[in-house]
């Protein structure tokens, strides 16, 4: 012990941490810290580390886990088909399967230059709200687009048209650190080209979004509502910029307004709801929460297509393989973290810590005692995430609005597992539309609430961004 102190106290005085900083001062791991998700946590690093069972997960259990997994992985296909428990694909949609957007259960990216379809990048549509869609804004979030709807999709089954194409170019920013170093970011443009059902709306508004990783999502699940809601306050308290907000949605199964939590925007507030719209406008897919195709009154040929629905009325996606799915998205485990206890990555969490990160990036929880599942319950986790809502500045807006988002906020995305986003996904691209090439760019792009923390890191040396680094990498 006394040889690591020495090597902190060496590297911290090499980073410019002092003792009188008003950071604290971590000199060694937190007692259970690698176990980001509790008693749940795998330690698999490699391409699969994002696709393995709740590590307490007993085997009676783990054969749900398998078919779950199995209607995530395996493609769904046009209907009618011999293939009847995983037909009724489209008419319009963005993919095929869901493992295609969340690549090994991973996160997605944009589409590259020669793409011919985004597949895991998503385009949200709306226009702008009115008094008169007032129900529909209370529903949706959103009035949607009124020819394509609230959801772009570029693919379609044979017969009916594609909505269009989509390519995404970038324009070069250069950020400069206190030190003279300049990181090149790219800022998006979006273009919507081929449209198949004439134009849009003059004042459509467009977001684009990646396809998040899936580990977790039961943990986030079972944090109480009360804490997330005492973030806010505490938050609103401090008085110091930070002042994150709880989106407020609509949940189909309750018929009422709840606490918003998943998405990119919080804009869903469960796991099965999350799905039952994922299968709705990623793919085409008729639940019992969503009972119709996702085509609007312009789009006649998509109203007309066949349909996979059973004869006794049973929908595309039965209730028993939406059940498989939701608890297979429940119970994929957080990976361990790695090296906790290094000086260079505690080095860097005192500097996560020194700019403010953690104003938003709460790091840890208790998850309820009635959890969803019982291997969820009272776990200690550290997810690195408020859920809440914050406003980003002007770089990262998509000036469309979400229930209560706004066009410039965005919910606080969990960091774990983010350092093996290389690994699983087989890139490192960041942020809600993978602009941001590698961590630091992410970092970089914060701006409004997070403007402080941004201009913090702006003013570290070389040796402080890579200790900031080592620490993100091990999440």
């Amino acid at each position: 012990m006394p040889s690591l102190l020495l090597r902190l106290s060496a590297l911290f005085l090499a980073l410019g941490l002092s003792a009188c900083d008003d950071a604290p001062r971590f000199t060694q791991a937190e007692p259970g810290e690698a176990r980001s998700g509790g008693s749940t946590t795998v330690r698999k690093t490699d391409q699969n580390a994002f696709s393995l069972p709740s590590a307490n997960l007993p085997p009676s259990r783990r054969v749900d886990f398998s078919v779950g997994n199995s209607f995530f992985r395996n493609p769904w296909v046009i209907a009618p088909s011999t293939t009847t428990a995983r037909d009724g694909l489209g008419p319009l949609f963005n993919t095929n399967a869901c493992q295609n957007c969340h690549i090994k259960d991973g996160r997605g990216h944009p589409p590259a230059p020669d793409a011919s379809n985004a597949v895991s990048m998503l385009v949200r549509l709306s226009i702008p709200d009115a008094p008169g869609y007032a129900k529909v804004i209370e529903r949706l979030g959103v009035v949607p687009e009124p020819v394509y709807g609230g959801q772009f999709q570029d693919m379609a089954i044979p017969g009916v048209v594609p909505e269009g194409k989509v390519r995404v170019d970038y324009t070069p920013v250069t950020m400069r650190f206190k030190d003279g170093t300049e990181v090149e970011l790219r800022q998006p443009s979006l273009n919507i080209t081929q449209l198949g059902y004439g134009p849009m709306h003059p004042d459509t508004r467009f977001s684009a979004r990646v396809a998040p990783p899936m580990i977790g999502l039961g943990l986030l699940e079972a944090i109480p509502e009360e804490a997330i809601l005492a973030n806010a306050r505490a938050q609103a308290k401090d008085n110091n910029g930070i002042a994150g907000r709880p989106n407020q949605v609509w949940d189909d199964a309750e018929q009422k307004t709840v606490l918003g939590r998943f998405g990119w925007k919080a804009g869903q507030p469960n796991l099965n709801q999350q799905n039952v719209h994922a299968f709705s406008g990623d793919m085409g897919l008729t639940t019992r929460l969503r009972p119709f195709d996702d085509c609007t009154d312009a789009q006649t040929a998509c109203k007309q297509a066949p349909n996979g629905n059973g004869q006794d009325g049973e929908p595309e996606v039965s209730d028993n393989i939406l059940r498989l799915v939701l608890f297979y998205s429940r119970n994929l485990a957080v990976p361990a973290r790695r090296d906790v206890g290094a000086p260079e990555v505690l080095a860097g969490k005192n500097l996560f810590f020194q700019a403010g990160c953690q104003s938003c990036h709460t790091p840890q929880y208790t998850t309820a005692a009635n959890a969803a599942e019982p291997e969820l319950a009272n776990q200690v986790i550290r997810p690195y995430s408020d859920l809440l809502l914050h406003d980003m500045g002007d770089g990262l807006a998509d000036n469309r609005s979400e229930f209560k988002a706004g066009g410039r906020d965005w919910r606080t995305p969990p960091l774990w597992g983010i350092g093996l986003t290389q690994a699983v996904s087989g890139h490192t691209q960041f942020l809600h539309d993978g602009r941001a090439r590698n961590l630091l760019e992410a970092v970089l792009w914060h701006g409004g609430e997070a403007k402080a923390a941004q201009q913090q890191v702006l003013s570290f040396n070389a040796e402080q961004r890579a200790a900031l680094l080592a620490f993100l990498n091990s999440l």
